[in-house]
């Protein structure tokens, strides 16, 4: 099955968005939510149907959603990143529930993780953004400085609910 992208909409609670899940029939190469900017990252075709892999996604997602961290991860693979947006999603999947990093935070680790001076917030703020499976590697637990909700491709009232739903 794989090379044909494979999706599913997931049902949110009430205050978000639906979500899609996208599979190349074996993991779960995308998870975003519907009708938002991140929706223009992946082409869905007419090839909606059940996958095993959807069904554990939407297990994890089922106990986000009640408030709780899951204690398992779907597999997923992350398509066409480069090294450094590897490492920078390595540092925003390290974020634990219910805490926020800021973009700043973010890039201070990676340069001294790499053994440089600086690096550009900027620039980990673009590969956060570039992000193919929201919530999963919790790119709504980066905010910008003075914690401010800037830059969320899932849409601003999302990552707001999001962060809202984690407080709990």
């Amino acid at each position: 099955m794989s090379g044909a992208t494979m999706y599913h909409l997931y049902h949110t609670p009430d205050g978000f968005d639906n979500l899609v899940m996208c599979s190349d029939g074996e993991v779960l190469t995308g998870l975003f939510f519907e009708g938002s900017r991140d929706s223009c990252k992946q082409i869905l075709g007419d090839r909606q149907q059940w996958l095993s892999v959807f069904g554990d996604t939407s297990r994890w997602l089922d106990d986000y959603f009640s408030g709780r961290q899951p204690d398992f991860m779907p597999a997923y693979r992350i398509d066409g990143a480069t090294p450094f947006r590897h490492a920078v999603l390595e540092l925003v999947r390290a974020i634990p529930f219910g805490e926020v990093r800021t973009y700043g935070n973010l890039a201070d680790l990676l340069a001294r993780r790499s053994g440089i001076g600086r690096m550009s917030a900027q620039a980990v703020g673009g590969a956060v953004g570039w992000n193919p499976l929201c919530i999963i590697i919790p790119c709504h637990r980066v905010v910008g400085c003075g914690n401010r909700l800037v830059g969320y491709g899932g849409g601003l009232h999302n990552k707001a609910a999001l962060l809202s739903l984690e407080q709990k």
